[in-house]
C-alpha cells in the first residue's frame, strides 16, 4: 500500500524537546518506520521550516520525508500555521494528482484540513489522528490558549469530513462524540513504544529506598512540571531530573526554565531540581533506567508516550488521571494516578513508592509486561493496516455503487 502521511508541524526527523517537537514527532516517525518495515511505501509530508532542508529525504527506517514549501522556510509556532495551510493543501493536491497513493493519514487538526482539501480532487480516502483537541486545550488553559479561535469549529468539521478517525484512547472518543463525531467512524488504536530500544538494563531487583525522580516532556506549563517541583517540599532528599526543552547550553535563557527555577528557589528545593535539556530519543532509555520513579502529571494529555517508554524500561509511573494515562497506567499494578494540580496528593503517592523498593520493582515488571502485550509498535502498525484496508475498501465500494 502507498501511504501519504501528513504532519504539518511535527517533522519525524526533528530533534525532540523543542516547544513544538514532542510525542507527535515520535509517533509519526515510529508508525511510518514500522509500516515501511512491513512492506508499505510511506511518504510523510511536513512543512519545510529550514531553507537548507532537501525537498525529499529517505529516513533510516525506510520512509520518505517530503518538505512542503508552505510559508517561509523558517520555524513558525504551530499555532500560527493556519494561514499557510491553503498553500500546503495546494502542494499536496498537485502531488497526489501526479503520483498514485492509496490512502492518506493526517496528523493534527491543521494537517487534517489540508489533507481533506487536497484529497478531494484525487478521491483519496483520509483517515485522521487528532493527537490533541482544541476543546480540551481551551477547557484547561482558558485565556492562555494560543490556538486560533476557529480551531474547535474546524475540528468539529473534520469529524464530519474525514473518512475515519483513529483515536488514541477511549477518553478521546468521548470528547470527539461531543464535537459531533459518529462513534461508528472511530477506531481506538493507541500509540506504541519501541521495545527494542526501551528496555530494562541491569537488575530490577529491590535495592535501597529510592530518591531519583524523572519527568520528561516539552517545557510548557500544561505539562505540570511545576506541580512536581511543589511536591518536592514534602519529599526530603528526593531529586528531580527534568528532561526536555532547549539544549543544555541554552537552558538559562528559556522562560519556562527561569519560571520553574524561581519556583524551586522559593520552595527551598532548587538544589534538588536538575534540568537535563533536550535529550535524544536514543539516549532516553539510559535516563529512564537511572531513576526510581517516572512522574508525568500534565493538566491534560491526549495520550502520552512517556509513560509507555518508562514502563518498557521497567519503571513505575505516577501520572495524572487524564486522557490516555487512564488507559495506559493501571493504579496499584503499574503505577499510580492522581488528579492534576494536586501536588500534595502527588507527594503522598511518590513518598510511598520511594520508600518501598519491592513495590517499585513489582510495578516496573508489571508495566513492562503490559507494554509488551499491548503497545509494541509492530502491533500498532498491524492494527493500522486493518483500519487502512477497511476504510479503503469501504470508500471504493461507495464510489462503485
Amino acid at each position: 500500500m502507498r501511504i501519504a502521511m501528513v504532519s504539518e508541524h511535527a517533522n519525524p526527523l526533528a530533534a525532540l524537546g523543542g516547544h513544538d517537537a514532542g510525542g507527535q514527532n515520535v509517533y509519526v516517525a515510529a508508525l511510518a518506520g514500522r509500516l515501511a518495515r512491513r512492506g508499505h511505501e510511506v511518504t510523510v509530508f511536513t512543512r519545510r521550516d529550514d531553507a537548507s532542508a532537501p525537498l525529499r529525504i529517505t529516513a533510516p527506517d525506510g520512509y520518505v520525508v517530503e518538505h512542503v514549501p508552505a510559508g517561509p522556510p523558517t520555524e513558525i509556532p504551530k499555532d500560527e500555521l493556519l494561514g499557510h495551510m491553503s498553500e500546503f493543501a495546494q502542494y499536496l493536491r498537485l502531488r497526489w494528482l501526479n503520483e498514485k497513493f492509496d490512502i492518506v493519514h493526517s496528523h493534527f487538526w491543521m494537517s487534517g484540513l489540508a489533507a481533506v482539501d487536497a484529497a478531494e480532487a484525487s478521491g483519496l480516502p483520509v483517515v485522521h489522528t487528532f493527537h490533541a483537541l482544541g476543546s480540551v486545550k481551551r477547557r484547561f488553559q482558558g485565556n492562555h490558549d494560543t490556538s486560533p479561535a476557529s480551531r474547535v469549529s474546524l475540528e468539529a468539521r473534520l469529524c464530519r469530513t474525514v473518512d475515519h478517525v483513529l483515536a488514541t484512547c477511549d477518553d478521546e472518543v468521548q470528547e470527539l462524540v461531543r464535537l459531533g463525531l459518529d462513534p461508528g467512524t472511530a477506531t481506538v488504536v493507541p500509540c506504541g513504544v519501541d521495545v527494542d530500544l526501551f528496555r530494562p538494563t541491569g537488575s530490577v531487583e529491590p535495592t535501597a529506598p529510592g530518591r531519583q525522580l524523572l519527568t520528561v516532556g516539552r517545557l510548557v506549563e500544561r505539562k505540570g512540571t511545576a506541580d512536581i517541583i511543589r511536591a518536592l517540599q514534602w519529599l526530603p532528599g528526593a531529586e528531580l531530573t527534568i528532561a526536555g526543552g532547549p539544549s543544555a547550553d541554552s537552558l538559562v535563557l528559556d522562560p519556562e526554565v527561569i519560571r520553574l527555577t524561581e519556583l524551586a528557589q522559593s520552595l527551598g528545593v532548587k538544589e534538588r531540581v536538575h534540568f537535563a535539556g533536550s535529550v535524544s530519543h536514543e539516549q532516553m532509555p539510559q535516563l529512564f533506567n537511572a531513576v526510581d520513579v517516572v512522574v508525568t502529571v500534565p493538566w491534560y494529555e491526549p495520550f502520552g508516550i512517556v509513560p509507555l517508554e518508562a514502563m518498557a524500561c521497567g519503571r513505575p509511573v505516577v501520572g495524572s488521571a487524564v486522557g490516555g494515562l487512564l488507559d495506559t497506567v493501571v493504579p496499584g499494578k503499574t503505577g499510580e494516578l492522581v488528579p492534576p494540580h494536586r501536588p500534595d496528593l502527588l507527594a503522598q503517592q511518590l513518598r510511598r513508592l520511594l520508600e518501598e523498593p519491592a513495590r517499585r520493582a513489582a510495578y516496573g515488571e508489571a508495566g513492562r509486561r503490559r507494554v509488551h502485550s499491548r503497545y509494541r509498535w509492530e502491533e500498532v502498525a498491524r492494527r493500522m493496516e486493518q483500519v487502512y484496508d477497511g476504510v479503503s475498501a469501504r470508500v471504493t465500494s461507495e464510489v462503485v455503487s
